[in-house]
């Protein structure tokens, strides 16, 4: 296994260990272990085992990036389909999308997470700008941003249905879109 290869089956194992267990709790050993490769093979390309966190969570962010994406590429979709997206990711992958935002976690990681995450803000700063007439765009994204990801997190955790019993989930994503958009 050359070099590239080595870095790219840890963070796959990482992704795979991260999906199974449900925590970013996992261990340099079980991650090398299920890569198949030795114990110090993650110095080589990661100095610490937050490094290679991180590059775990870059990974799901770029996920969560061609996700979103594909809904807002869909034809007659809008910004409520790439929020019911965003949902969904959460849904489907929480540990991976609680990960993304651990970083607390992933502090002095030495991993650039910001050049993936800004770039996903800019678009969806774009993309608001596009739907509405708001004179503050980025504003209007960061408030639909923070509704959404709350949504996000309650739904991850089988909160929302919980704490709201019978409040249909698409029904508040649109809403909140709306809102969001005034």
């Amino acid at each position: 296994m050359n070099g590239n290869d080595t870095r790219s089956a840890l963070v796959r194992a990482g992704i795979d260990l991260l999906e199974e267990t449900g925590s970013a709790d996992i261990g340099l050993r079980a991650i090398t272990r299920r890569a198949g490769v030795s114990h110090g093979a993650p110095r080589r390309w990661f100095p610490t085992h937050r490094s290679l966190l991180a590059a775990v969570a870059e990974q799901g962010l770029r996920d969560l990036t061609a996700t979103l994406s594909a809904a807002a590429q869909t034809p007659g979709h809008g910004i409520t389909d790439v929020a019911a997206a965003y949902v969904s990711f959460a849904r489907r992958r929480p540990a991976m999308f609680t990960l993304i935002f651990r970083h607390d976690l992933l502090e002095g990681s030495g991993a650039e997470l910001r050049t993936v995450s800004r770039p996903l803000f800019s678009w969806v700063v774009d993309l608001v700008q596009r739907s509405t007439t708001t004179p503050d765009p980025a504003g209007a994204a960061a408030a639909l941003w923070v509704s959404i990801h709350g949504i996000a997190v309650l739904s991850s955790t089988g909160s929302l249905e919980v704490a709201t019993s019978g409040v249909n989930e698409d029904e508040l994503i649109d809403r909140v879109v709306r809102n969001s958009l005034q």
